[in-house]
């Protein structure tokens, strides 16, 4: 697990390689994570947008932007935790993602950003 702490914000990462979901042949590769974002300031934050910056092993780069996640704009309340899971289909057995959320200060309405730490996803057979 890899985690940051950035505007009160604590955001903790775990990957998990989905070999039932993956087709190494087909170079399709499926990776889950599960992210938990812990609001340690003394007021309510809420997440508005994501930004993610994908890589492959193979060189190849995507961004991606959308509100909230997973469907949702999370509330999260002072000492309280959000998680959630997602995944990412890789076209190598190893990449990696970082990247950063838009949240707003729900007493302020003040916007700011709490960073993603960089996360990998390898496959397993990968470190043998």
């Amino acid at each position: 697990m890899v985690f940051k702490i950035s505007e009160g914000v604590k955001v903790s990462v775990e990957t998990y390689y989905q070999p039932d979901y993956s087709d190494p042949v087909a170079a399709e590769y499926m990776f889950a994570y599960r992210i938990t974002i812990e609001n340690n300031n003394t007021f309510p934050v809420k997440l508005l947008q994501r930004h993610w910056n994908i890589f492959d092993s193979n060189g190849s780069y995507k961004e991606i932007d959308g509100e909230g996640v997973v469907g949702v704009q999370p509330v999260i309340l002072p000492g309280d935790q959000y998680q959630y899971v997602s995944g990412c289909n890789l076209k190598t057995d190893m990449g990696k993602m970082e990247g950063n959320y838009s949240m707003e200060n729900m007493h302020t309405k003040k916007q700011f950003k709490v960073n993603i730490p960089m996360f990998e996803m390898i496959a397993p057979f990968k470190s043998n």
